[in-house]
């Protein structure tokens, strides 16, 4: 279990993925050694990772939320399979163990017969499947996402890790060039390897990887999250929300609910529920407080249903093996 010092550490690392150690220690009033010991010790047990995330929409790609119910018999086979795949950014196994919930990486023209939204219908496990577009996230990269778990930064605390807010890109952010491919495994793999290494694994000077980061961020061809695992600090009870909401209502109900500190994400889709959020809670009784509280006092929300997580499998840059968060080997 973390105390009030991790806390802080996680939310700041939130707030600032790749800020020195020796600023997080200011920050938060601790030295840069514990800083950094802090940090190591919760990623090498496997309760967090920064990473490096490339956006999907560089490579003409739409996300997709999938709905797969399976025969109670086939649904591990299948969800490990799925797993598997580079497309799949989010999987989970829910409904008691009936329902898999994956969201799928796929350009909006899906025809081609090795698109998996193609494949998915064949398969012998699967019974029902409901597929919707990812419309819109509600929570825009660079803001934090489950905040649940306590700890909390001034808006001083934040304008100097931050420096203040940063300009949104201006058009669509351009695909990466092939030579940076070394440099984004490498900040998959961990989003706060330094310049240092990062000029190692390119061949490039230090400066040259400074600017190419720079230009990549600036431009939001890439950002970078962090991956918890709730858990592991006394979360257990995960939820998807599936919520219909007015269109006049949409964006403000959307925003306001992507703002509540039990919300990991949320986010518009097509379908006949066009909202979908995903809950984190300590245990039954902390979901029910939070549907008849916070959930309960937000406007526009004409009906929902409920998905309960049994089972984690993926992540948005993680798979989840043996209760630690671990990167995906590629294949």
């Amino acid at each position: 279990m973390m105390d009030a010092v991790d806390m802080q550490i996680l939310r700041t690392l939130q707030c600032a993925p790749r800020a020195p150690f020796r600023l997080i220690g200011e920050v938060n009033g601790v030295s840069e050694q514990t800083a950094a010991r802090r940090y190591h010790a919760l990623r090498r047990s496997g309760v967090m990772r920064v990473v490096g995330l490339v956006d999907p929409a560089v490579h003409g790609e739409a996300r997709w939320v999938a709905r797969i119910r399976c025969r109670p018999d086939r649904v591990g086979p299948l969800a490990d399979a799925l797993t598997r795949r580079p497309d799949i950014a989010y999987a989970s196994i829910a409904s008691g163990g009936s329902e898999i919930i994956c969201v799928i990486r796929s350009p909006l023209d899906t025809q081609r017969e090795d698109m998996l939204l193609q494949q998915l219908p064949r398969s012998a496990a699967v019974l029902d499947l409901s597929i919707d577009l990812l419309i819109h996230p509600f929570d825009a990269p660079g803001t934090p996402g489950w905040t649940g778990y306590g700890g909390h930064l001034t808006p001083e605390q934040e304008e100097r890790l931050t420096g203040g807010p940063s300009p949104a890109p201006a058009g669509p952010p351009p695909p990466p060039d092939a030579e940076d491919a070394p440099l984004l495994a490498a900040l998959a793999e961990d989003g706060r390897t330094s310049h240092t290494r990062l000029a190692e694994v390119t061949g490039w000077s230090k400066g040259r990887v400074a600017r190419r980061l720079e230009s990549l961020e600036s431009s939001g061809a890439l950002s970078y999250d962090i991956d918890l695992l709730p858990e592991r600090l006394g979360y257990l009870l995960n939820a998807t929300l599936w919520l219909r909401v007015a269109p006049a209502r949409l964006e403000r109900t959307g925003l306001e609910i992507a703002g509540h500190e039990e919300v990991a994400f949320a986010g518009a889709t097509s379908g006949d529920h066009n909202v979908m959020a995903i809950v984190t809670c300590r245990d039954p009784q902390d979901f029910y407080r939070y549907l008849t509280t916070r959930l309960a006092a937000v406007p526009g929300v004409d009906a929902y249903g409920v998905s309960i997580r049994v089972r984690r499998l993926k992540q948005a840059a993680s798979l989840i093996s043996h209760g630690r968060l671990v990167h995906p080997v590629p294949g």
